[in-house]
């Protein structure tokens, strides 16, 4: 499906809907970050059960991510449409049938949609840094209240710790364009092939109405699909980029592991356990990707790499699927009121 619409439609669409999944599914994301934190038993658990902490501030951090959020989608969006457009123009058909591409169009929709993320990333990444060590401040149980359910002292809290070394900000883009990249290259194309099936089945019966609610639907049940399937088989390169994002405000290495081992021993815990812990983690904050996994593989096993998968693959069904669905009802919308208003200055 092609809409007629304007760099400044699809900035705006892009937009409004990341700015709406934002707030209605960010608290499942701090949720999952925390499930994948290396400190999940220590600060969440108490007896092997889960404590009400791990509820607590679940909109710790949500300021960064809108600010950077709105320029990233815009950007990612306008680069994906571009891109598809362009490469769908270039793209020759075989000379057998005119009417069949000589390269698939799920491979074109991969191309774009990786090339989108590309750009979305680099802005993306200081707020997403920001985000997930904002989202493991520990807060005391009035955090859970409305009162405190947006302020932005975990997200200072967080700042305060790159101030020395801002660049570290950055640290994870690898990590995050690792996980967007394969995610996107599976989601859009499988997207684009959903969505095409089931208008495919609507007209056949009969039964396609062409309305902004039919529109919203369709997406959002195709995003939501793909997104799930892409959402569980990225899981392990999440878990590393978590990992590596909460290590870069860690980047300290030593002032780090001995603050880990005061507060075990504050609380009468195994010094020793806890050393080898901190040790572990200075040592995420300086390892590559690869490393990392590799670290906790050997540690957590394959059940530590899908830690959080199952709300991950929840959440992105949720999430994908208003996102898209917003973005392409907001898109139809924003085309056909120009149209309207272009027709009516015609008739004037």
């Amino acid at each position: 499906m092609s809409f007629n619409n304007t760099n400044t439609d699809i900035l705006i669409a892009g937009a409004f809907a990341a700015f709406t999944v934002d707030f209605l599914v960010y608290p499942l994301d701090t949720i999952k970050t925390r499930i994948q934190s290396p400190d999940y038993r220590r600060l969440y658990t108490t007896n092997g059960a889960v404590n009400r902490s791990l509820f607590r501030g679940l909109y710790q951090g949500i300021g960064s991510v809108v600010l950077a959020t709105l320029p990233s989608s815009g950007a990612f969006f306008t680069t994906y449409e571009s891109t598809k457009t362009f490469l769908h123009t270039i793209n020759p058909s075989l000379p057998s049938s005119p009417t069949t591409p000589l390269i698939p169009l799920p491979i074109l929709h991969a191309a774009a949609s990786s090339t989108g993320e590309l750009v979305s990333c680099f802005i993306l990444t200081p707020a997403e840094v920001l985000k997930q060590n904002a989202q493991m401040v520990v807060r005391g149980s009035s955090s859970s209240s409305t009162t405190h359910a947006f302020d932005g002292a975990a997200t200072r809290q967080a700042f305060n710790k790159f101030r020395n070394n801002p660049s570290q900000l950055w640290r994870g883009y690898t990590a995050l364009v690792a996980r967007n990249l394969p995610f996107t290259a599976m989601q859009f194309p499988l997207f684009e092939f959903l969505r095409t099936e089931i208008y495919g089945f609507r007209e056949g019966r009969g039964s396609r109405s062409g309305t902004l609610l039919e529109t919203g639907i369709v997406t959002a049940i195709s995003a939501g699909s793909a997104g799930t399937l892409a959402a569980v088989a990225t899981t392990p390169i999440d878990v590393v980029k978590t990992r590596i994002m909460l290590a870069a405000a860690g980047h300290d290495g030593e002032g780090q592991r001995e603050k880990v081992i005061k507060e075990m021993l504050a609380q009468g815990q195994d010094a020793k356990v806890e050393i080898e812990k901190a040790q572990r983690a200075a040592r995420g904050g300086r390892a590559g990707g690869l490393a990392v996994g590799k670290e906790i593989l050997r540690t957590e096993g394959v059940k530590g790499l899908f830690r959080g998968g199952a709300l991950r693959g929840a959440w992105t069904a949720l999430g994908s699927g208003l996102y898209l669905g917003v973005y392409e009802s907001g898109r139809r919308f924003l085309e056909k009121r120009r149209v309207g208003e272009e027709d009516a200055r015609y008739n004037t």
